[in-house]
């Protein structure tokens, strides 16, 4: 049975963000934790060993694959910044062609860094984000 490496873990965040070694990137992991805490009302939880998850949803596909995972988070790698924002929500491509210097890839948002993105409309996804999986997830209590 395949098992999730993603899973929630009691790892400090504040450790998490020290560790990361560009004093920029890890200024800017400070500011997303700041705005994804405030916009999300969420307490910031490690997920694994990189992802900073903001409240979480437990989900199953009809293939009979579930799990648990964060509505909404960032990464701050090495090459980039990753945003973890629900996929299929509605208004995404629309707020994304606003959101600033940024790349899509599967499952992520990348940006190098966060004075290249507008912060009002990563705001706007990051509660788009939280909605939709909300509205999508009803049966069970969020947290």
């Amino acid at each position: 049975m395949y098992e999730l490496k993603t899973k929630e873990t009691d790892n400090s965040v504040i450790d998490y963000i020290e560790s990361v070694e560009h004093p920029k990137k890890k200024e800017d992991a400070y500011r997303l934790l700041d705005l994804f805490t405030e916009t999300t009302g969420y307490q910031a939880k490690m997920w694994g060993p990189s992802m900073i998850g903001f409240g979480s949803y437990h989900y199953k596909y009809a293939t009979g694959h579930e799990g648990d995972a964060p509505l909404v988070g960032f990464s701050p790698r090495k090459a980039k910044i990753s945003l973890y924002l629900a996929q299929g929500e509605p208004q995404r491509e629309k707020a994304l062609a606003r959101l600033g210097k940024h790349k899509t890839g599967k499952a992520c948002v990348y940006v190098n860094k966060v004075d290249d993105i507008n912060l009002d409309v990563l705001r706007e996804l990051i509660g788009q984000s939280v909605d939709y999986l909300k509205e999508l997830y009803p049966e069970q209590p969020l947290r």
